[in-house]
């Protein structure tokens, strides 16, 4: 459900959460819904770091349509870029708001999952993430002893970080991924990435280009098998509204039938903006796009 409560405020970025969306997305098939919110942006910059009363009501009528419908329904910590650049003078802070929301949905149903923090990247190297994942662990802990709790490597989420993560050995721990294989064609004329690679770039399914994803997702499958066969989850992959529609079909087709032979669940980026599978003004999906 992205650019809704992850942006600076919801509508900023021309997404605004209908209640309706849930029950659109249930009734397509789906099972999973991950909503990124950036608490840090309505939150106390000063001890005890309280997050405001109206954003928390905001996210709970969100959660709530989403159990609704019995979607598991992911909530994370997104856009926290501060910490990504000071990590020591935010790690009180980021503590402070997973006792937060631990302590507020802890008595919750089990179909909601907490993902501890969006793409790691930065000044939050693999040391002081590790350390930051076991006490936020230990923190939520206290409250949700069973909850499912999601964490992923630094570097964006890259696969190739999995080798720096430490997860700590308890059960109801899955890793996430982030999978944007190859950049140049998925993130072709993003405004946001510069420089931006040029529009153009076809994705065609050559054994090349197979071979590039498949390189990839078998990094994260090999990992999960040499750590207990910890459950992968691709929590982000899709390619951008400016590649065209044919080349991403046969893209997403491609990469989620084979994470799913690989055993890897996936949610698609995303819902209804840039990348989106479903059209917000027609109120209708794009078809060749759902059904990949």
């Amino acid at each position: 459900m992205g650019n809704a409560l992850e942006a600076p405020r919801e509508g900023d970025w021309g997404v605004y959460i209908r209640d309706e969306y849930f029950r659109i997305i249930r009734e397509a098939g789906f099972d999973t819904v991950r909503i990124p919110v950036r608490w840090s942006a309505h939150a106390e910059n000063y001890q005890p770091y309280k997050i405001d009363d109206g954003f928390f009501n905001r996210v709970d009528w969100v959660v709530k349509k989403s159990l609704e419908q019995n979607l598991i329904t992911i909530i994370n910590i997104h856009h926290y870029e501060e910490i990504m650049q000071d990590p020591a003078s935010h790690r009180d802070r980021f503590i402070a708001l997973w006792k937060q929301i631990s302590e507020h949905y802890k008595d919750y149903p089990e179909t909601l999952y907490f993902e501890l923090l969006n793409e790691p990247y930065g000044e939050l190297t693999d040391e002081k993430w590790n350390g930051l994942i076991e006490e936020a662990v230990k923190t939520i802990r206290r409250t949700n002893p069973l909850r499912k709790i999601i964490i992923g490597p630094t570097g964006w989420n890259s696969v190739y970080n999995l080798k720096g993560l430490a997860v700590p050995e308890e059960e109801n721990i899955i890793v996430t991924f982030h999978f944007y294989t190859p950049f140049e064609f998925t993130h072709q004329g993003a405004e946001w990435v510069s420089p931006s690679p040029a529009v153009g770039r076809k994705w065609v399914g050559t054994e090349a280009e197979k071979k590039q994803i498949l390189d990839e997702l078998n990094i994260a499958f090999h990992w999960a098998a040499q750590h207990n066969n910890t459950p992968l989850f691709m929590g982000e992959f899709g390619a951008y509204s400016k590649a065209d529609m044919d080349s991403r079909v046969r893209w997403t087709h491609f990469v989620t039938r084979e994470a799913e032979k690989m055993g890897i669940a996936w949610c698609y980026w995303e819902f209804c903006s840039g990348f989106g599978v479903y059209n917000p003004d027609e109120k209708e999906w794009r078809t060749e796009l759902l059904n990949a």
